[in-house]
């Protein structure tokens, strides 16, 4: 390990998750000490980039450096995903979480294995995994084409009506670009369908139960969708109970 999250903190960690009665502890780096300006500019736009394409709020300039009470740990490694952005699924989980404030050392031995390539693919496994908002990206670009056709279209009309000379081109660009909002406009339509599908395909509870209050208690459950059960039959019940049938 190159020491940048120093273990000493643990101990620190585990005083404040008893002290707030939190699941998760997460650090937060204050400084990024041994770092680019480049990395460190890169860092801090990607989680406020982030933050604002999801829904799952992610806390700002974290790693993975964090105390997790075993409820949590639990629920965390039942999701049945496979692409983890680990970050993103912890505060997915819900529970109470507390941030940890922290200065982040140099690296003591090696070099990084984040290179700028590393970097980008965890982008792209963060913004994939947490955020259908690319998806959307055709459905936005559409309504633009198609309120840029309308305006063209006003501007044609007015010529007309006005008795000035209208372009040829005008008209050939209105029907181009008209054509190109519709285009976008399904490619958006079919990337909604795919952003449910995805959603779907994780396989995510519908929700994490925490605490039980009253007489019944327990640890932390899994909201999955329960299956149908079909009703037993009449004919099919046991023998020692008895059977009424009416008519």
């Amino acid at each position: 390990a190159d020491l940048q999250d120093p273990p000493e903190l643990l101990s620190d960690m585990r005083a404040a998750m008893a002290a707030s009665h939190a699941d998760v502890v997460y650090a937060v780096r204050r400084q990024r000490a041994g770092e680019t300006v480049f990395k460190k500019a890169t860092a801090a736009a990607f989680y406020r980039l982030l933050t604002r394409m999801t829904e799952t709020p992610i806390p700002l300039d974290t790693g993975d450096f964090r105390l997790m009470s075993r409820r949590a740990l639990d629920a965390f490694l039942s999701l049945p995903e496979q692409a983890r952005f680990i970050r993103g699924m912890v505060a997915w989980i819900g529970f109470k979480q507390v941030p940890f404030p922290y200065d982040r050392a140099e690296r003591l031995a090696g070099e990084t294995n984040y290179p700028l390539a590393k970097m980008i693919r965890l982008a792209f496994d963060a913004v994939t995994g947490f955020s259908t908002a690319p998806l959307r990206f055709a459905s936005h670009a559409g309504l633009a084409l198609t309120g840029v056709s309308l305006l063209l279209f006003v501007y044609i009309a007015i010529g007309w009506l006005s008795g000035s000379a209208v372009q040829g081109w005008t008209s050939t660009m209105l029907v181009t670009v008209f054509l190109g909002a519709v285009q976008m406009f399904v490619l958006g339509m079919i990337g909604e369908y795919l952003g449910r599908l995805y959603v779907e395909s994780k396989r995510r509870p519908l929700y994490i139960v925490a605490d039980v209050a009253g007489p019944i208690q327990g640890k932390a459950t899994l909201g999955f969708r329960a299956e149908p059960v079909e009703a037993p039959h009449l004919d099919d019940a046991p023998p020692s109970l008895p059977v009424q049938r009416l008519g």
